[in-house]
């Protein structure tokens, strides 16, 4: 549907991969950021305080969640869990930035070569004085 229409605009196929590509690393990135700064956040406070302490800090309901448990959380499994997703968005976030650096050089040299033949075919009168060059 959409990756359609964006190609029937006038860019073709590559446009429209471009622009997925672009909008996919626009969606993503801010929560490549939250993440990250939440990691950065649990870590330190972990350094600093016990682990209900940084709960508390986390968010009220955690505390109270804790509190009412009288059991000290582990929360080791779930920072790794955290670790290994923000590991895993990286990775697709430099996937798609090599993607969409492909895609530009190729658009270029795309781009390039339609000017090289329109040239040529103006120069040989391949064209029509009636029509315009497309």
């Amino acid at each position: 549907g959409g990756a359609k229409m964006a190609a029937g605009s006038g860019g073709g196929p590559a446009a429209a991969r471009e622009l997925f590509a672009e909008g996919l690393l626009q969606f993503l990135r801010p929560a490549v950021r939250q993440l990250d700064g939440h990691v950065h956040a649990v870590r330190f406070g972990r350094r600093k305080r016990g682990p209900g302490e940084n709960l508390c800090s986390l968010s009220p309901e955690l505390c109270r969640i804790n509190e009412d448990q009288k059991v000290a959380l582990d929360l080791d499994p779930y920072v790794k869990k955290l670790l290994n997703a923000r590991r895993r968005v990286v990775l697709v976030n430099n996937i798609l930035q090599n993607a969409q650096e492909r895609l530009r050089r190729l658009n270029h040299s795309v781009a390039k070569e339609t000017v090289r033949r329109k040239a040529m075919l103006e120069a040989a009168g391949g064209y029509p004085q009636g029509l315009p060059g497309k």
